[in-house]
């Protein structure tokens, strides 16, 4: 995929992870749109890429992804403004075993129903332009954690999706390439969540496990998993990969 003139529209995109996405594409001279349920955050990120990029480049919307009314909105908006769209990448995530069904209806149900509101978009057998969606997992896809059960589950879950619905669309001819991206540790705000007894609940006596886990295997910077993420969106032979990003061996591909 040529990302020049494309239209992306980015979860969580607002910080972290998410914003480096968005940054990613600007930096291909496509337009972002980005959804983050941090209005605050969302407005600043907007205004930081209106200067350094141009206006009219990006938009932020205001978006809780667990409300599936405000996700329709989100794709609405997003026709409304740039009239197309061309890439979505799933990024919206929390870390919360306290809270573990709102874990799981960020994590994976409402990755899920953005993807087929992308896909209604974007199918070539309904009139669509074809597309890519690309989901981002984690190393804690392949697993075991014992300091956050649910965040695995729902990350297993995203790759069993992710493969399904890359299958899907090879056999119907959708024209939309879907794959996972599974970052190891990286440098971003959901890392703080392994110091806070009201994220991991019953599970917090397992904190050092983790930190021990992160001191050996090193942590990431958002702007080498863009790096990745971008490799996704335009390698066209890519559909139902699974990348993996590690400190250890960079860039690489689950083989199933």
């Amino acid at each position: 995929m040529i990302l020049k003139n494309s239209v992306g529209l980015v979860t969580g995109g607002s910080q972290g992870l998410g914003k480096a996405f968005a940054e990613a594409l600007l930096k291909k001279e496509a337009k972002v749109v980005m959804c983050d349920i941090n209005h605050a955050q969302g407005a600043a990120t907007k205004t930081e890429f209106d200067q350094r990029y141009g206006p009219g480049q990006s938009a932020f919307i205001a978006c809780d992804v667990t409300s599936l009314s405000q996700l329709k909105d989100v794709f609405s908006k997003t026709l409304q403004q740039f009239g197309r769209l061309d890439v979505l990448c799933n990024n919206a995530g929390i870390n919360n075993e306290n809270s573990w069904e709102k874990t799981i209806s960020v994590n994976l149900v409402a990755l899920i129903q953005a993807s087929y509101l992308a896909l209604d978009h974007m199918r070539c057998d309904h009139g669509g332009k074809g597309g890519s969606i690309v989901n981002i997992a984690s190393m804690s896809g392949f697993l075991p954690a014992a300091h956050a059960p649910v965040y695995t589950a729902s990350k297993h879950g995203v790759l069993g999706f992710t493969r399904s619905l890359a299958e899907a669309s090879r056999l119907g001819n959708y024209g939309i390439r879907i794959n996972a991206l599974c970052p190891s540790f990286v440098n971003t705000a959901i890392l703080d969540t392994v110091n806070h007894e009201e994220n991991l609940g019953k599970f917090y006596q397992f904190k050092d496990t983790v930190k021990n886990l992160m001191y050996a295997f090193g942590v990431l910077e958002p702007s080498v998993i863009a790096e990745g993420f971008v490799q996704l969106v335009e390698d066209d032979s890519l559909n139902g990969a699974v990348m993996k990003i590690t400190t250890t061996k960079g860039v690489h591909f689950e083989k199933y």
